[in-house]
């Protein structure tokens, strides 16, 4: 599967785009802000792509006019049998995104998470997408508030293992009544 937007490609992940990725998620800004720990090495993020990104409805986001360069990750988590998240129906998905930095602040990510949020509504017949978003990730939140969520609740204490952290995390919902574009 593959998304397009005006400027963007989103499309599945490739064991070509790990030195690209390494180079991204290496940075300390990117992964701890999302509940990752920054990548070590290209092998590293290889095993990444293989065992995380390589799942159905994770894209690799790349810009058109470089669609085999990597900019950042968007996907989906369905919550088909209301398990992972209690609080989530089973026509519910989770979207999750991350940007390297220097791709920061081009309105990139809520291009790319309007398209995979209008696949969720008019192709999956998801019923509501939600985002998940540790406290302090400002830029995420804005990201969703443009895209027209709304602040349903907050946990606190969720366990973070891949950082050995507890943080606070808040849960955004749109729903496909609400959806304007």
């Amino acid at each position: 599967m593959i998304l397009e937007t005006e400027r963007l490609i989103l499309r599945p992940w490739s064991n070509h785009d790990a030195e690209a990725l390494s180079e991204l998620a290496s940075n300390e800004k990117v992964g701890p802000i999302t509940g990752w720990p920054p990548h070590t090495s290209v092998e590293n993020s290889l095993e990444i792509i293989k065992n995380v990104f390589s799942k159905e409805h994770d894209f690799a986001i790349c810009l058109k006019e470089q669609p085999e360069k990597v900019i950042g990750s968007i996907g989906i988590i369905l919550n088909q049998t209301s398990e992972r998240r209690s609080f989530m129906g089973k026509k519910d998905a989770e979207i999750g995104y991350w940007l390297g930095f220097p791709y920061w602040g081009k309105s990139f990510m809520p291009e790319a998470a309007k398209r995979v949020i209008q696949y969720c509504f008019n192709d999956l017949g998801m019923e509501n997408v939600w985002a998940g978003i540790f406290i302090e990730n400002n830029n995420s939140k804005r990201v969703v508030e443009k895209l027209g969520f709304e602040y349903v609740l907050q946990l606190d204490n969720v366990d973070i293992p891949l950082l050995n952290e507890v943080k606070t995390e808040l849960f955004f919902k749109l729903t496909k009544n609400d959806w304007q574009f």
